[in-house]
C-alpha cells in the first residue's frame, strides 16, 4: 500500500473534508489517475474538544494551531512517530488553511500584490510552509511515495454550515479531479518544492475557471467517469447501505440509552473520560505518542545494555 501525501484545493464550507472522505465510494463525477483512502488528516485544534474531535483524536488526527511556531514541535512529532511505525500512510492536508470566503479572498489578492503573484479568482494563494515541512520529513522517513494533487467543484449549491444541511441544502453534484505525482517526480529543495505547490494551485485556478465557464466538468468527453475497479451497481450498494446504517444506528443507541441504564452509565463514562483525558494530557493521539517514545527509549536502552554486556 503506498504511503501518500493529498493536497486538496480550496476549502468550500466546513463540510469540505466530508465530502472528500465521501468520494472514495466514487459516489460522484471523479477524473482521475490515482485513488487512496484517509486515514490522517491536519485539523485545526479546537476540533478536539468536541464530539467528532474525540473520534478522531483515536485515529490520530494532527490538531494544529494555526500558528507555525506552536505547530512546527508537533508536527516534527507526529509526523517521526508515523514514519517510525511504518504503517501506510495516507496523509490529508489543506494548503490554503481557511474557507474560500470574501473575506480569505481578499487577504489572498493582498498576499499576492505584496509578492508580486497572480490574484485568484476560484482558489486561495497556498501556505507553503506547513506543506514543504511536511513532504521534507516524510521523504526523510522514507515514508512517501506519491503526491496526490486533487480539485473539487461544485456546479450548483455549495451548503457552508449546518443551518443549510438542515435545510436540505444538500450538494447535488461534486466533481473531482485527481492527479498523482509519484515522489521522484516531485522537486527536494525547500525552494523548488514551494514553488512547485504554487505551481499546482495556478493549475486549479485555470482548472476551475474552464470547469465553470466552460461545461461544469472536468472530463474532455463532458462525462462522467467511474474508477475501473468500482461500478455503478457497487457505488449503489454502498450508498443504501450507508443510508440503512445511518438511519438505524442514531436510533438503535437512543433506544438502548432509553431502555437500559447500563447504556447511560457508559456514555457517561465515556464523555467523563474523554472531557479528564483531554485536560491532563491534551488528547489520545498525544498519549498514543507519548507511550510510543516511552517504548523505543526502552527498546534503545535494552539494546544498548545488552551490547555492553
Amino acid at each position: 500500500m503506498e504511503r501518500d501525501i493529498l493536497c486538496t484545493c480550496t476549502i468550500l464550507g466546513k463540510f469540505f473534508w466530508k465530502y472528500i472522505h465521501a468520494r472514495s465510494f466514487s459516489t460522484f463525477d471523479v477524473y482521475l489517475t490515482g485513488l487512496v483512502s484517509l486515514d490522517h488528516r491536519l485539523c485545526c485544534g479546537h476540533l478536539a474538544h468536541t464530539p467528532s474531535g474525540w473520534a478522531m483524536q483515536v485515529a490520530a488526527f494532527v490538531f494544529i494551531q494555526r500558528k507555525w511556531e506552536d505547530d512546527k514541535g508537533h508536527f516534527e512529532k507526529m509526523l517521526d512517530y508515523f514514519c517510525d511505525i511504518r504503517e501506510p500512510l495516507q496523509l490529508l492536508i489543506f494548503p490554503e488553511g481557511t474557507d474560500l470566503t470574501a473575506n480569505t479572498k481578499a487577504r489572498s489578492n493582498e498576499f499576492a500584490e505584496k509578492n508580486g503573484l497572480q490574484k485568484y479568482e476560484y482558489v486561495l494563494h497556498p501556505r507553503t510552509t506547513g506543506f514543504t515541512f511536511v513532504v521534507e520529513r516524510l521523504r526523510e522517513g522514507d515514508n512517501l511515495d506519491a503526491i496526490h494533487d486533487i480539485t473539487v467543484a461544485y456546479p450548483q449549491n455549495i451548503p457552508q454550515t449546518e443551518k443549510h444541511l438542515l435545510n436540505g441544502n444538500f450538494p447535488k453534484e461534486i466533481h473531482f479531479h485527481v492527479q498523482r505525482y509519484p515522489i521522484e517526480t516531485v522537486p527536494s529543495s525547500k525552494e523548488e518544492l514551494q514553488l512547485w505547490c504554487r505551481k499546482r494551485w495556478e493549475e486549479k485556478e485555470e482548472r476551475l475557471r474552464h470547469f465553470y465557464e466552460d461545461g461544469k466538468c472536468f472530463s474532455a468527453t463532458g462525462q462522467s467517469i467511474v474508477p475501473p475497479c468500482k461500478s455503478e451497481l457497487r457505488v449503489l450498494t454502498v450508498k443504501c447501505i450507508s443510508l440503512l446504517y445511518w438511519t438505524v444506528f442514531p436510533l438503535g443507541m437512543l433506544v438502548l440509552l432509553y431502555l437500559y441504564s447500563f447504556a447511560r452509565w457508559y456514555f457517561a463514562a465515556m464523555i467523563i473520560f474523554f472531557v479528564v483525558q483531554q485536560k491532563i494530557f491534551g488528547g489520545l493521539e498525544l498519549i498514543e505518542l507519548a507511550c510510543h517514545q516511552y517504548f523505543r527509549k526502552q527498546q534503545k536502552f535494552h539494546n544498548t545494555k545488552i551490547k555492553n554486556n
